[in-house]
């Protein structure tokens, strides 16, 4: 009997527009209370968007406002900036 081989999920960066593994990119969650956070776990219900652990991705996706678009609501500072220490923490683990 052969092994079957696992399927690896797979989601679209909204900073650069690449298709990644879902693992190695960071999710960005719209909680039914319309809160939105950094979910590390990747199961937090609500609507998700992935970001790259990319400087350049993040920054990309604030100014086109790709996360506020397709999480259909504002993003305040204080979470971008969260965002930013992830990425670069993310960045300098690699």
């Amino acid at each position: 009997m052969r092994k079957r081989k696992k399927k690896i999920p797979m989601r679209k960066c909204v900073g650069c527009n690449e298709v990644k593994e879902k693992r190695k990119l960071i999710r960005v969650v719209r909680t039914p209370e319309k809160e939105v956070l950094i979910d590390r776990t990747g199961k937090k219900s609500g609507r998700g968007v992935y970001i790259c652990p990319s400087v350049e991705c993040l920054e990309a996706a604030v100014k086109a406002k790709r996360l506020e678009k397709s999480l259909n609501t504002e993003i305040d500072d204080e979470l971008i900036q969260k965002l930013r220490e992830e990425v670069e923490k993310n960045e300098q683990g690699e």
